[in-house]
Parts: structure tokens; sequence; C-alpha cells
């Protein structure tokens, strides 16, 4: 697929690591939301684009990311 910005056909796709901050007041006490797509960036004007893992979809709609399993201290 050509560039949306220029036609070029001079693309290169690439991995990427990114979070995703949700904005507004009333999220600066969410966490980011961890997600690795590949990003199709135009070799020529810069312009980029991207799609997200189906599997990371329902934590952007819930706005809010995995927990991770957490392990119970133990009182000693």
């Amino acid at each position: 697929m050509p560039c949306l910005s220029c036609a070029s056909t001079y693309q290169a796709e690439i991995d990427a690591e990114m979070i995703i901050h949700f904005s507004g007041l009333k999220n600066l006490d969410k966490p980011g939301v961890r997600a690795f797509p590949k990003i199709v960036v135009c070799l020529v004007c810069g312009f980029s684009r991207f799609t997200m893992p189906e599997s990371e979809l329902p934590f952007l709609a819930n706005g809010a990311p995995p927990r991770e399993s957490a392990t119970p201290e133990r009182c000693h």
C-alpha cells in the first residue's frame, strides 16, 4: 500500500514498543497501556501508521492495563 501522504512505496515496517497514556486530568492516576504494534514508516516523508494487536484492544477499551498477578506477602 503506498504512503497515504506522498504516495511513495519506499516504506519500512518495524516492530515498536509504546506506552499509551489516557488524556485528561481524570486519568492522571491510571497507568499507561503497554503496546507492541508494527509501525509502517514512509522513508520519504516520515508519515507513519500502525495497527494495534487485537489482544491489546480490550485494555484500550477499558482504559486500564492488564493486571500483573500479585503474590500476596506473607507475615513473619
